[in-house]
């Protein structure tokens, strides 16, 4: 009988649960509400702040209370190029600047947005790590739909009422510096928590730490695809992987299949 894996333990355990305690609080939009669908809302920067384990700084934003006598404050992802008291404005009659929050439907082809929300009303889920962004690319009335290219690459299909900050996250070029020593990425992964630093591999254990461990070589010495309704402790590897290996050959364009060969 081994023991229990690195898996099985993240269930259980403290350890590796993130630390929050010192974080300033979530970021997001300010909710929607009828001053922002028929006109527009005016908000102020009252800081510009780190959070602990987010690389992107974030803005602390005052809005004066819909009905009651007093402010809001908000805390959301900085925009590039955001600074301490501009105002900012929200709602489909801002205007297009860096750090406003429109509806997509409202932003023409081509803008750069961030703080982009996946779904109406919820307070923007996509584009928020440092340095990202994505672009709009076309508007489809019929089917009330914006295409916009997501940081990864990919393009996808939102909701043209959905809404987005316009401009690029802050904190961009935060990978580039070179780690250097391990001491430097010891402190960087303390702040996210959740034990996520060292990651030993486990072809690198004992037998009796992994199912990969062992051997005169470091080798796993079996697939390493195992199925859903495995133990426990031997789920490790390419769980339930429907396919394995590198993906070999090309798409077909105008009759002709564009053939790669392996290692290109």
């Amino acid at each position: 009988m081994g023991k229990n894996t690195r898996t099985q333990r993240k269930g259980c355990s403290r350890r590796f649960q993130a630390k929050n305690i010192c974080r300033k609080g979530p970021s997001k939009l300010r909710p929607i509400d009828i001053s922002e669908k028929k006109g527009y809302v005016r908000g102020v920067i009252h800081d510009i702040i780190h959070d602990p384990g987010r690389g992107a700084p974030l803005a602390k934003i005052q809005f004066r209370h819909p009905w009651a006598y007093k402010k809001r404050n908000f805390h959301m992802v900085a925009a590039e190029g955001m600074y301490l008291g501009q105002y900012v404005y929200f709602g489909r009659n801002a205007q297009l600047a860096v750090g406003n929050v429109l509806p997509l439907n409202k932003m023409p082809e081509g803008t750069i947005v961030c703080n982009l929300e996946g779904q109406s009303g919820d307070r923007g889920i996509i584009a928020r790590a440092s340095g990202t962004y994505g672009i709009v690319i076309s508007h489809n009335p019929e089917t009330g739909k914006t295409r916009v290219k997501l940081p990864s690459g990919q393009k996808r299909g939102i909701v043209s009422h959905a809404r987005a900050m316009v401009g690029i996250v802050a904190g961009g070029g935060r990978i580039e510096k070179p780690i250097l020593k391990a001491g430097n990425n010891y402190y960087r992964y303390k702040a996210k928590g959740g034990n996520r630093w060292p990651h030993v591999r486990g072809v690198a254990m004992s037998p009796v730490d992994h199912p990969h461990g062992g051997g005169n070589h470091q080798h796993i010495g079996h697939a390493s695809t195992i199925r859903r309704n495995a133990a426990p402790g031997q789920k490790v590897g390419l769980i339930a992987a429907r396919r394995t290996g590198r993906v070999q050959g090309g798409r077909v364009q105008g009759g002709n299949r564009m053939m790669g060969r392996k290692g290109d």
